[in-house]
Parts: structure tokens; sequence; C-alpha cells
């Protein structure tokens, strides 16, 4: 029998995001060629019930920041990474991840946001250069689950971004449990993953976006598998 999954996609929709455009089909792409049922539900954030997500057997938090429930959103990732629950993040969803990981892992309770925090620890802040719409080679850490879900240890990804990982903090950010394990070519960072917890993946770039090349997104197919269980 073909398994079946629930997932949760977290984010504000807007049919003009080349991310969001991306999303549906990468979804059905690697359940496609993992022979698995999939119910994707899109859900907004103004719409967040944190306990509803023990329904779902993965969580996604898309592009789209900043969220209209911003405080939903960090919510949703604290509890997902509590719970052990996989979890995908991507651009604004890899920008969350590691503030909520600073505030409530390593007790840095001003860790902010430069694009919508006006005070505080700057952990994400304004790129040097912007990168909406742009592509880039990203390297992966040999070893890591996101070199494992590439079969590779580089690629070239797309974005649509204008703030990341503050190159300040990335050094204290990395500890016995998050990892640092995608970089661009500059050394900045461009993906995390937690190693205490089953399945917990957030990037900068936007691996989804090879669904509009009718390609698989590698890290999309891994979440699903780890929904699976």
């Amino acid at each position: 029998m073909t398994q079946s999954v629930r997932v949760a996609l977290v984010g504000d929709y807007r049919a003009s995001a080349v991310a969001h455009q991306a999303i549906p089909p990468a979804v059905q792409l690697a359940a496609q060629h993992l022979n698995l049922n999939v119910t994707a539900d899109w859900i907004a954030t103004p719409e967040i019930n944190v306990p509803a997500f023990a329904d779902y057997d993965a969580i996604w938090v898309v592009p789209g920041s900043p969220y209209q429930n911003d405080a939903g959103v960090f919510a949703t990732i604290q509890w997902a990474r509590e719970n052990g629950k996989p979890f995908l993040g991507s651009c604004g969803g890899f920008q969350y991840a590691v503030i909520e990981y600073a505030r409530n892992v390593l007790g840095w309770d001003d860790a902010a946001h430069a694009e919508t925090d006006k005070e505080g620890r700057w952990v994400i802040a304004p790129l040097s250069c912007s990168l909406v719409e742009q592509r880039g080679e990203v390297t992966f850490k040999p070893g890591s689950r996101i070199a494992r879900a590439y079969n590779a240890l580089q690629s070239d990804e797309g974005y649509h971004c204008n703030f990341g990982v503050n190159p300040e903090f990335s050094q204290a950010l990395e500890t016995q449990h998050l990892h640092i394990t995608s970089w661009d070519q500059a050394g900045d960072v461009r993906g995390i993953e937690l190693n205490d917890h089953p399945f917990f993946i957030a990037t900068l770039f936007q691996s989804e976006r090879a669904a509009l090349q009718n390609r698989l997104s590698p890290l999309v197919v891994a979440w699903l598998q780890a929904a699976m269980g």
C-alpha cells in the first residue's frame, strides 16, 4: 500500500512569490519519487494553532518574511524543535529558525531580526549584497544531512532575500547541537541543522525552486522521507 502523510506549509501565500509557485510542484515531485500520498495544507500565519501541529507528520516554514503573525511562526518553530517534528525552513523560515534557537536555546533574549526589530542583537542582518532573484554556489559540510540529501558537496541554488546570518555571530551560534553545514563562496552561512533532532534543516537558499525546472529538490525529498517516519 502507498503510505500517506500530512504536512503543514506555514506561511502567507502570495501568488507572485516564485518560491510559493515552486512549493506545490516540489512537494508533488518528491511525493511521486517516493511513491507517497501527501496531503499538504497551506496554513496562513494568522491561522496558526500550535497544538494542531500534532496532527501533522512534518512542518515547513516557507519563505515570505516578515510574516503576518511573527509570534506564531516563532512558536511553530519552537514547537517543532522541542517535539521532534520533522522541520524544514527556507529563506524566511531559515532566518526565523536561527533567531528562535538563539533566543530559546542560547538564551539570547535580545536576538533580533534587522528587518523587523529596531533594537537588539541583530543575529539576522542585512546582506552585504542583495540576493533577490539571484543564484549562487553553495557548499555543504561532508557528512551533514544536507550533503547526504544532495549526495554532493556543492550545488547552485536560487535566492530571494536581503537578510542573512550576521557574520559577527555565526561562530557563537554553533553549539553542541546546532551546526552550520552550508556556506556560500565567501564563507557566509547558508544552511543549518540540528543533530539532536530527527530532522531539522533550514537554508537561506530556496531549494524548492528546482521544481520550476521539473527537477527534484533533495531537501524536500529528505523532509518527506522524515515525515514517513
